[in-house]
């Protein structure tokens, strides 16, 4: 197995929370019938197939697009499906990338599909690999996926993730950004902490993290000054002494977050997730600071407590780990509002991807070929005061996906299914996977060439300019200014909007929290506006109540207007 140039197999960072070697020990291998085949010490019970007495569900190898002349997408099957197989001349384009940090559910869920393991650097059309350095996403075909956007460590790394938090925070308000600790950076902010320190209480915590860290290593609990660790770089957190608590214990969520692109900014948040105890009970007390089982909830700590509790009931309340659900119905039973909560959650999603926003278009539009070519997955740690407000946490950038018991089997493997379908794998053509120059193109893979763009010396590509700069020029836009955005769609508003419907018919388990009809309100956020964030959010304002009126007007446009490549009145 060749790699890819460039650093598609530079570390930038391991797994985290949970043993990071566990899946480097499984061997992807290719069975005599050409798919991947998988063996892992840790994983062959809970991965095993459902009994061969249960007869599967037999799924075609395509979806096809909801829309006429858009190319149908590859289908991602549960274990309880069997996927058809393609005609050879398609199903031999079937490649996949195999990196040491792939992990053995993504492994399983695409040899599912008839994936085979890419011998070769250039003929692979998806990888879950490290996240790597900007100028080395070059190196990605037209026709490829990798899970990592450029400069998504802008929310995936400590440091860089209250850098700017903090900076939205003081562009927009306290009252919409007051969802994370105060924070400081060491060394640059040494003295705004002291200030802060002296201030505070007497019996005041801190916690203490290296900003590049994962799985709890190198986390502290300090209370007194002296305890501040000498080495630099360090985030420093004023810490939230009055969780919520269950059973006397601490405990955090594991929310997972996907971005299939940028722009326009496309965010889901997963239905259900995993909730993380401490396995011993909470206790402010000075003295118990430096147990690392009471204070911090990571899996890959508490995993070596004797007293540690597995739990392999998905709707169970019960050891040190539930399911999100198994927690929602738990807070319902006790009288609370989970839906509430629940709501906060994806607002503080919605603002903290908007905080990495600027940076990972620029970079994108600087090093990616096509949008096409990106997708993230994110894990939101988030965590409930005594009062039931959430706070973030951290963002991890690499999720852990090990699923060494039946309840991460059942989340992590029904949410990668839903990630790889909800990517929308398509098919290339033959000669687009043999190596040849390419240039980077802003039209949407996924509608292939059946939609191309107008070429630039067009006046429609002059006339889709003009519009794009007329709605982004306006001093004090309001909504009736907005919603006439919608009066004519230019080919490329179609396209857009024929890619976002199509996904969302995809999304599974996953609810699209950006764009919604309630999207406005955030678009103030962005540092800059984006023209499709506008598109696609009037389009949801406009058509939520009647989906199949916005999806019967995209039809028609597709089966005569991309024809002409004439601008479409769809006010009517």
């Amino acid at each position: 197995e060749e790699e890819l140039p460039d650093g598609l197999d530079e570390s930038w960072s391991q797994e985290e929370d949970e043993d990071s070697d566990s899946d480097a020990s499984s061997v992807a291998d290719v069975s005599s019938s050409g798919s991947v085949a998988l063996v892992s010490r840790n994983c062959v019970e809970c991965l095993a197939q459902p009994a061969e007495a249960q007869e599967k569900v037999l799924k075609p190898a395509l979806v096809c697009s909801l829309f006429p002349n858009v190319p149908p997408t590859i289908y991602f099957s549960t274990r309880d499906e069997r996927v058809e197989k393609l005609p050879w001349e398609q199903r031999k384009l079937l490649r996949w990338k195999m990196c040491t940090v792939t992990p053995n559910i993504v492994k399983q869920t695409v040899g599912r599909s008839h994936f085979r393991v890419s011998k070769k650097s250039n003929d692979w059309l998806g990888c879950w690999g490290h996240h790597m350095k900007s100028p080395s996403f070059r190196a990605i075909k037209e026709h490829q996926k990798l899970n990592h956007f450029p400069g998504s460590f802008q929310i995936g790394r400590k440091d860089r993730l209250w850098r700017n938090l903090l900076k939205m925070q003081a562009r927009c308000g306290k009252k919409e950004f007051n969802f994370f600790p105060q924070s400081f950076i060491l060394p640059q902010d040494i003295k705004l902490l002291r200030k802060a320190w002296e201030e505070g209480a007497s019996r005041q915590k801190w916690i203490v993290k290296p900003p590049a860290s994962a799985r709890g290593i190198g986390i502290q609990v300090i209370h007194k000054w002296s305890q501040l660790p000498k080495r630099r770089p360090l985030l420093v957190q004023r810490y939230l002494h009055k969780p919520y608590l269950i059973g006397g214990k601490k405990f955090d969520l594991r929310i997972y977050v996907y971005v299939t692109c940028y722009d326009p900014l496309r965010v889901y948040l997963f239905t259900d997730g995993l909730v993380r105890f401490a396995s011993c009970k909470y206790s402010s007390s000075m003295k118990s600071l430096s147990n690392k089982f009471v204070h911090l909830t990571n899996y890959s700590v508490n995993k070596k407590n004797t007293e540690y509790k597995s739990n392999s009931d998905q709707t169970a309340c019960q050891g040190h780990k539930w399911a999100l659900k198994a927690l929602w119905s738990y807070l319902t039973q006790k009288g609370v509002n989970s839906e509430a909560i629940w709501e906060k959650i994806k607002d503080i999603v919605i603002k903290t991807i908007i905080a990495s926003e600027p940076y990972v278009n620029s970079l994108v539009k600087m090093y990616v070929r096509q949008p096409y070519c990106c997708h993230e997955l994110f894990g939101f740690d988030i965590m409930l005061d005594e009062n039931l407000k959430p706070w973030i946490l951290e963002v991890n950038i690499s999720p852990s996906l090990h699923s060494n018991s039946p309840l991460d089997v059942s989340i992590k493997g029904q949410m990668i299914r839903d990630v790889l379908n909800l990517a929308g794998f398509v098919l290339p053509s033959t000669d687009s996977v043999v190596s040849r120059p390419q240039t980077r193109s802003g039209s949407t893979c996924s509608l292939g060439s059946a939609m191309k763009k107008p070429k630039p010396a067009s006046e429609h590509f002059i006339a889709e300019k003009m519009k794009k700069a007329y709605y982004l020029t306006q001093k004090i836009p309001d909504q009736d200014f907005y919603s006439s955005v919608l009066d004519i769609l230019t080919p490329d508003d179609v396209r857009i909007l024929v890619e976002t419907e199509d996904e969302y018919s995809r999304r599974g388990q996953f609810e699209r929290v950006f764009p919604t009809h309630i999207s406005m309100r955030y678009l103030r956020f962005f540092e800059q506006p984006r023209y499709f964030n506008i598109l696609v959010t009037q389009w949801e304002l406009k058509y939520y109540l009647n989906k199949h009126k916005g999806l019967e007007l995209l039809k028609n446009w597709c089966v005569k207007g991309y024809h002409t490549g004439a601008g479409t009145d769809l006010a009517q």
